[in-house]
């Protein structure tokens, strides 16, 4: 009598390091009676997989002994099982999944992480008022002065033009709304993104790869509360702040400028500047600010603590979460803008 008999394979990935590394090492395990699955670990994540499944011709041969019938598998079978396992170990253990998809991963998880211990109040605060001055002054002179070089630079542009137009009322105005709306946060932002970024990417990046987050957790500190979350909550902090301050500088150079070369006076462009701007421009501004930082130090802090590959590796990190960081800002801003702008404006009737 033959009979056919389906046989499972359960593979299992574990990883042994502490960080995000995808080094993965395999244990194959065989029973009629587990589940059809392929369990993934990668640092933080478990994925299961779906197995296929191979069937196995099983004779029944009389025991001799107690009269009952035993199972035996064929020699052919078992032989073409073992060959086939092996092949299926061979392309798992080689396989891992994409950098960017896991980076990418890691950024959503790092977010909820962050998001979950200030809700909970587990915020290392000492860190935090640090990061807060590195972020903030340490980097008002930059963004200052950033700041009133492309206000000068706009204002040349829009004088121009609107005088031959005899539109030097709408000067003040036409520059309030652009600095508030879009320049301010977004130029703050870029700025932030290159000095401090980088930065936030390259200490946890080499912190990485040189595994002093492994002692942290040996101590029993947990990473992301003494070195993620008050780097992410300075930055939405500061943020907002740094736009205002950098609103304020973009016009006082853009009316000196326009009273001092092309002859329209301060007064001018202030007065225009008041009628045109409305409370919600300036709340829309820090809310993009705000949610400019979170990207910056999400995206950096991310980056950093999945480096690979010692000092090279860090360089990269440091470089590809600018980019990346400048990529969400650009995005970001797009939708919020779209949210927060629809339909015809009317800011400029009164002028």
């Amino acid at each position: 009598m033959v009979a056919t008999s389906q046989v499972y394979s359960v593979f299992y990935f574990s990883n042994s390091s502490a960080g995000l590394a995808p080094r993965t090492k395999i244990k194959s395990l065989s029973s009629s009676h587990l589940a059809r699955k392929l369990d993934l670990t990668l640092g933080y994540w478990t994925c299961k997989f779906p197995q296929a499944v191979r069937q196995s011709r099983l004779s029944v041969v009389p025991d001799t002994n107690d009269g009952h019938p035993c199972l035996s598998v064929s020699e052919e079978d078992r032989r073409t099982n073992q060959a086939w396992h092996h092949e299926l170990e061979t392309f798992l253990s080689k396989w891992s999944p994409p950098r960017y998809l896991w980076r990418g991963l890691s950024v959503l998880i790092l977010a909820g992480q962050v998001i979950s211990r200030t809700i909970k109040g587990k915020v290392h605060w000492r860190n935090t008022l640090q990061q807060l001055e590195r972020v903030g002054p340490n980097s008002v002179g930059v963004c200052l002065l950033t700041s009133a070089f492309v206000g000068m630079a706009f204002t040349i542009q829009f004088v121009r033009e609107f005088t031959r137009l005899g539109l030097n009322r709408a000067v003040g105005g036409v520059l309030a709304l652009a600095f508030s709306r879009e320049l301010s946060p977004v130029v703050t932002s870029i700025v932030v993104a290159g000095r401090i970024g980088s930065a936030f990417a390259a200490e946890l990046g080499t912190m990485q790869v040189s595994e002093q987050t492994d002692t942290l957790r040996v101590l029993g500190a947990d990473p992301v509360d003494y070195l993620v979350t008050p780097r992410v909550i300075a930055s939405c902090i500061v943020l907002p702040f740094l736009t205002l301050m950098c609103f304020t500088v973009g016009m006082a150079s853009s009316a000196l400028l326009a009273d001092g070369v092309y002859g329209v006076g301060i007064n001018v462009i202030l007065d225009s500047a008041q009628r045109a701007l409305r409370s919600w421009d300036l709340v829309s501004a820090m809310i993009k600010s705000q949610v400019f930082g979170g990207i910056i130090s999400i995206v950096s802090c991310a980056w950093g603590v999945t480096t690979l590959g010692g000092a090279k590796g860090v360089g990269e990190s440091t470089t590809s979460a600018v980019v990346i960081s400048l990529v969400g800002i650009f995005i970001a801003d797009f939708a919020l803008s779209y949210c927060f702008f629809q339909g015809a404006g009317d800011s400029l009737k009164n002028l």
